[in-house]
């Protein structure tokens, strides 16, 4: 007979005696089991102990988490997180400078735990730590150029144990002193600094600011771009990091106005270019956390032309019509005439047969061209920054056009504006960087002006395109979807430099998508004859049975999911699975993200599928409902999900990537007995379908098949033909 389900066999260790195997009911109250451990060793005062994990997190067990202990665990009977607290509260007071060293490790090590962290916070612990950061190891500077690996290790393990505490988001950040955060942009300004203090310091100043609108003013006055570049000239890949977070981080918060101006620093202090060299360009490999990095640094350069492409011209303003007179001038060459050089109207009429041949739609007052937002007035700058910088090639197209016959030139000012729009969408100018993306371009860290390169790659191709598709204007629209699927396949390989781009541009010539699109065309070829429309119909739950399968068997294995907390690197992890037999959920927290398989015994809760109610997605879920940017993010919004069971309680989930949102909602509606509906069931269908019928039409191929069945014969005379088995 199986053991209760209740009773947990485990082991539990206490300094200087044999472990004790005893069997814990879970029914029982945990200080009535604390208390006959206590008495089993003769130790009395059972109320000043506790239970904690004996493995390296070191947990306290409390009534919250207690039924994550699984058979055989290792636990181990200490002091209770209150008197720990207190205990550590007054060691790392200590006089003795070997004794507050090994009182902050600990500190550090302990302040993971949730349980002790509250216990520790509520003895105003926090205030300790920041005034030893003011004030307390101010006391030790003489003594650091003697004990300087101590000092250094002394400060490491303070702020450690700060930031850990702070992480499980019990105190406000908007309670430190402008004192703590000098301290702390001190040790990031300082040239020679204990690398885990600097990393730890950094780590403060990005969640101050992304924090608190108040701290971010503060640090902003400590610290500036300047002092932080240096960093990014070292080898460590986590300084460089933490550092580019930071840099991100006030850039994130600043004010509209503000950022502009920091645009300008950074472009002065050749931040772009230092990180080219010195990480994208690295010998060493580019790890995911850097790569989001580097991701948000370049969503946020983007959003600073926000602000350009949602301005529209003033048709009054003498230096917006300038521009455009620029434009003309330089593509005709025309001499500056005097005003009085010929009549008003022949003037006019000589600028409207320019501008007709510059390709604007407004030829009378192409100033009205501009007034559509997005573009706006990105369009204009991008197209005299083409003028300018790219003269030659500009020249070519507009007069190469403006020679066509009329039908078959391609509008270089409408082309402009429509592609500065694509080129907006496609790289989501003014979205806020996603959370979980790493999609950076390394392209556009080579060079000051990324963007207006980028537009004067693509406008070039665009005319390339014009022509090799013979277009006339009707087919404006048709041509920007080909340049459009251009781009969207040169990025997705990456190119590392505007050249590679170009090149890649090249080989994606008109004929070559043709031919991709014919490829893909063979692949999901549909076929229309009646008889196969009906044997589509009679396979078509087998391969929706087989997709069932595969989802529930995905949900077997399980997956890794990411809890969302306000700091990244601390992130924290669950994992869920099904049970083989389909009846069961089984959940529970991670240390650190998995891609193997994690055993059924190490995932404690329990979810019955008999209970799931719903499957609830995007805003629906309990989670995004919650106020914060990081809940706003549209990203993070559609990989969201939630399974509600009974009284209202909710199981949250966080997609790691579209792939295993499909997986899971597409699994969780196959248990409820919905119909699945994701984008990759549609995907799956699609390849599976079509590929179950050519493999049932081998055999037919080149033979035509008739709209209508053909006659059924008339039965034989007799059936003596027929071989009777019995």
């Amino acid at each position: 007979m199986p053991p209760p389900s209740d009773i947990v066999k485990v082991a539990i260790e206490w300094p200087g005696a044999f472990p004790k195997l005893m069997e814990i009911d879970q029914k029982k109250p945990l200080s009535a089991i604390i208390k006959e451990v206590c008495e089993g060793w003769s130790l009395g005062n059972h109320e000043n102990f506790a239970l904690q994990n004996a493995d390296s997190t070191n947990f306290y067990i409390t009534e919250k988490n207690r039924n994550d202990i699984k058979n055989g665990s290792i636990l181990r009977l200490t002091t209770s997180p209150s008197q720990m607290a207190g205990q550590l509260h007054e060691r790392i007071q200590s006089s003795s400078m070997d004794a507050k060293l090994e009182a902050l490790k600990d500190l550090a090590n302990s302040s993971r735990d949730v349980t002790f962290a509250q216990e520790f916070i509520n003895l105003d612990g926090i205030s300790l730590l920041t005034q030893m950061v003011e004030s307390g190891t101010e006391r030790y500077q003489k003594l650091q150029k003697i004990m300087k690996p101590c000092f250094g290790d002394l400060l490491s393990f303070t702020l450690t144990a700060f930031v850990e505490l702070m992480d499980h988001g019990i105190v406000s950040w908007d309670t430190f002193s402008v004192a703590f955060i000098k301290k702390i942009a001190g040790y990031v300004n300082k040239s020679a600094m204990d690398m885990a203090v600097l990393q730890r310091s950094l780590a403060i100043l990005e969640s101050m600011v992304l924090n608190s609108q108040d701290l971010y003013q503060k640090v902003a006055q400590e610290i500036t771009i300047g002092q932080l570049i240096p960093h990014l000239q070292g080898t460590d890949q986590d300084i460089q990091t933490y550092t580019i977070a930071v840099i991100n981080a006030l850039f994130l918060k600043a004010p509209e106005d503000k950022r502009q101006e920091m645009a300008h620093i950074l472009a002065q202090k050749q931040l772009r270019s230092i990180i080219l060299s010195n990480v994208i360009r690295s010998p060493k490999p580019i790890n995911d956390e850097m790569a989001h990095q580097l991701y948000v640094l370049q969503v946020l350069t983007f959003n600073l032309l926000e602000d350009r492409m949602m301005t529209k011209m003033d048709p009054q303003d003498q230096a917006q019509r300038d521009i455009i007179f620029e434009l003309r001038r330089i593509a005709f060459d025309v001499e500056c005439e005097p005003n009085n050089s010929g009549s008003i109207e022949k003037r006019k009429s000589m600028y409207t047969r320019d501008y007709k041949k510059l390709g604007f739609i407004n030829h009378v007052n192409p100033a009205m061209d501009f007034t559509q937002i997005p573009p706006g007035m990105l369009a204009l700058d991008n197209m005299l920054y083409f003028a300018r910088h790219h003269q030659d090639a500009y020249i070519r197209i507009v007069l190469e056009n403006s020679s066509r016959e009329d039908k078959h030139e391609c509008p270089f000012g409408r082309s402009s504006i429509e592609l500065t729009k694509m080129l907006c969408e496609i790289l989501k100018v003014g979205e806020l960087p996603s959370e979980n993306c790493h999609d950076f371009h390394p392209m556009f860290f080579t060079h000051d002006r990324s963007f207006e390169e980028f537009f004067c790659i693509c406008i070039q191709l665009l005319n390339k395109t014009w022509k090799e598709m013979r277009a006339t204007s009707e087919d404006f629209n048709k041509v920007m979807q080909v340049v459009r699927e251009q781009i969207m396949r040169a990025l997705t390989q990456k190119p590392n430099s505007l050249d590679q781009l170009k090149s890649r541009l090249q080989n994606l010539s008109y004929t070559e998508i043709l031919k991709i699109r014919q490829s893909e065309r063979m692949n999901q070829e549909d076929f229309q004859s009646r008889p196969i429309l009906e044997l589509r119909e009679k396979i078509q739950p087998e391969i929706m049975e087989l997709i069932k399968q595969q989802r529930l068997n995905r949900l077997c294995d399980g997956t890794c999911f990411r809890k969302i907390s306000s700091r990244r690197r601390q992130d924290k992890f669950w994992y869920c699975r099904l049970s083989p037999n389909h009846k069961v959920l089984h959940y529970g927290d991670l240390e650190e993200s998995t891609r193997g398989e994690v055993s059924h015994d190490s995932l404690q809760e329990k979810l019955p599928v008999a209970d799931i109610k719903a499957v609830v997605t995007g805003k629906d879920c309990p989670h995004m409902k919650e106020k914060g940017a990081l809940k706003q993010n549209k990203e993070v919004l559609e990989l969201a999900f939630s399974v509600l069971y009974e009284s209202d309680e909710y199981l949250n989930f966080i997609a790691p990537d579209k792939h295993e949102y499909c997986v899971w909602t597409d699994g969780l509606n196959a248990l409820l007995g919905k119909e699945m509906t994701s984008d990759f069931t549609k995907s799956d269908m699609d390849t599976l379908l079509s590929m179950e019928m050519k493999l049932r039409l081998l055999d037919l191929e080149n033979i035509q098949i008739p709209e209508a069945p053909p006659p059924i014969p008339k039965e034989p005379s007799n059936y003596d033909f027929v071989y009777d088995c019995n």
